[in-house]
């Protein structure tokens, strides 16, 4: 089982800083330039001056890193940030509206035991990237400390472990914070260790799937190998474990969105001349013309409900086409990627990236597409074309048009189990998570 314990985290004094809302902010990887810069804005002590400093400010030979680092001394000198006095485990709660429905999400916060990926019970589910790994490592070695968490997933059909938590915090008075998509966010200390230990028994011998966090996942396993050969740290120690928020697999308030993809760095190409590309792989058909038809290709796509239906935009003849994969597109893909499992060559991102990119297209590397979620932000990033500078999925704009977009389903918790216990990877945005889960709630300390 994951090794999950109550930690002493630091948090904001709301007596210095007010509204909690005003210092929190969402994952670093999903703040574009302006968001970056209305969180500045918003309050002198947000967390995204710790998540991503911008630079302002820096002496001489100073990095962003240092300067995060800095500011996190300096708030827990001033007591901006307050240490808890005894361990504690933090009940969230995030409510949301999801076709057109209230839904609550519930889990909890606490320190995990690392373990290498493939070695213990916590498993991967996306690929990383070398730069964004890179990233983080200087953060965190700077700040020697988790300021964001981890999103972690485990199988618990009756929530018993969320139970025991919920019992211990029914009467009490959350801290609250309503965040910029009014996504309603929640947390309560937990310091009973009856109550602690409840949800850790009643976790048994779980796994732990990350659903988000890969990067900080890895880096975190790298900080403790660097800072343990370092230091010559024995026993027991803070780095050892990673701050991580714990959500059953089972909990209704689960959501995973599709994550479509606008192509960066992709040729000119109108509609004929990809289904000529897609040949004996696909069954495609000409669906409509306009940027605005978005809504109904995805429309035939949902209902469907088949990983292997994907819907292109072409650019250069403004039309949009559905592409089925044959029999023959999936022994196609089968002889691309025989390493990998049935599951794995059955997503929809496996077969687009594999199959259609890679090898019917010609691209074996291209920069990362611009990744959104509603049909709304296609049809938008398809009329407005790719901003220059980076976008809110953390990816560098090209400031061109997208000349080519596909539609792709999510893919499920299902596929996020199967594959990771088969020790594979998706690629990387396979999965979103819907809402994303707040920096600035909790830090904890790696000292």
């Amino acid at each position: 089982m994951a090794d999950i314990q109550a930690f002493r985290g630091w948090r904001y004094d709301l007596a210095k800083v007010g509204s909690l809302a005003d210092v929190v902010a969402p994952p670093y990887d999903v703040i574009d330039a302006r968001m970056q810069t209305d969180l500045y804005d918003r309050d002198p002590h947000n967390v995204i001056r710790l998540i991503l400093n911008r630079g302002d400010d820096l002496l001489g030979e100073q990095t962003v890193y240092d300067r995060a680092a800095q500011l996190l001394k300096r708030w827990r000198r001033d007591d901006v940030l307050i240490e808890e006095n005894v361990g504690t485990i933090y009940v969230y709660h995030q409510t949301f509206e999801h076709e057109g429905k209230p839904i609550t999400r519930r889990g909890f916060i606490g320190r995990v035991r690392l373990e290498p990926f493939g070695s213990g019970t916590i498993y991967p589910h996306e690929q990383t990237h070398s730069a964004a790994r890179e990233d983080r490592f200087k953060l965190m070695q700077a700040c020697r400390a988790n300021l964001s968490p981890i999103f972690g997933v485990y199988p618990d059909p009756e929530n018993i472990a969320q139970e025991a938590l919920e019992s211990a915090v029914q009467d009490r008075t959350p801290l609250t914070a309503v965040d910029d998509l009014g996504v309603r966010h929640e947390m309560w200390m937990v310091t009973d260790p009856d109550a602690i230990a409840a949800a850790a028994n009643a976790l048994g011998s779980a796994p732990m799937y990350i659903a988000d966090g890969h990067h900080r996942y890895e880096t975190s396993c790298a900080i403790r190998d660097q800072r343990r050969e370092a230091e010559q740290i024995e026993g027991e120690h803070a780095v050892d474990y990673t701050m991580m928020i714990c959500i059953s697999m089972d909990d209704p308030g689960m959501v995973v969105l599709p994550t479509h993809r606008l192509f960066r760095g992709v040729s000119s190409i109108g509609s004929a001349d990809l289904i000529a590309k897609l040949g004996d792989a696909f069954d495609c058909e000409n669906v409509g013309v306009g940027i605005e038809r978005a809504e109904s290709v995805w429309e035939v796509i949902a209902v469907e409900d088949r990983q292997s239906t994907l819907g292109f935009y072409c650019r250069q003849d403004d039309t949009w086409v559905l592409a089925r994969l044959t029999d023959q597109g999936a022994d196609d893909l089968a002889a691309l990627a025989p390493e990998q499992s049935e599951e794995w060559r059955d997503l929809g991102v496996s077969i687009l990236h594999k199959l259609v990119i890679q090898k019917l297209l010609g691209y074996a590397e291209l920069p990362s597409p611009s990744y959104v979620h509603e049909i709304a932000e296609v049809v938008d990033g398809l009329s407005q074309g790719d901003s220059a500078g980076r976008d809110a999925t953390g990816q560098v704009g090209s400031g061109q048009p997208f000349e080519l977009a596909c539609l792709v389903m999510p893919a499920t918790l299902d596929h996020v189990k199967a594959i990771s216990e088969n020790g594979e990877r998706m690629p990387a945005k396979s999965t979103y998570f819907y809402p994303k889960l707040l920096s600035g709630l909790v830090i904890n300390s790696l000292e």
